[in-house]
């Protein structure tokens, strides 16, 4: 565990991160906003995605580059090695704080509060 402040990392960022990951090299911004709703069913604006990126990208999480083709030029996004370290320490925190909590538990809880 660091004390680096870029984790841990806001859901969406954790999201957008992997979702670059999923999409194995075609990670443009429509791609990753179709994989995340597609996973999640997490209905998004393509200007939170964008902005998500680009805010990755400035914290060196994310690195960009432009293709030039025969369709319309696109900006192609890959995880850095920074931006690894930040989603697997961000998803080991996140493993530690569930660890030890009875999802069961909690679910009979609901249960019980919603049938009054």
């Amino acid at each position: 565990m660091t004390n680096d402040p870029l984790t841990p990392l806001g859901v969406l960022e954790e999201q957008v991160l992997v979702a670059v990951l999923r999409t194995r090299g075609d990670a443009y911004g429509m791609e990753v906003r179709r994989e995340i709703e597609q996973v999640t069913g997490r209905d998004l604006a393509i200007g939170a995605v964008y902005a998500t990126l680009d805010r990755l990208e400035q914290k060196k999480l994310l690195t960009s580059r432009r293709t030039h083709g025969a369709g319309p030029s696109r900006r192609l996004f890959e995880l850095s090695a920074r931006g690894a370290r930040a989603l697997a320490e961000t998803r080991e925190m996140r493993d530690r704080l569930w660890r030890g909590v009875d999802l069961e538990a909690i679910l009979q809880l609901r249960v019980l509060r919603t049938s009054y």
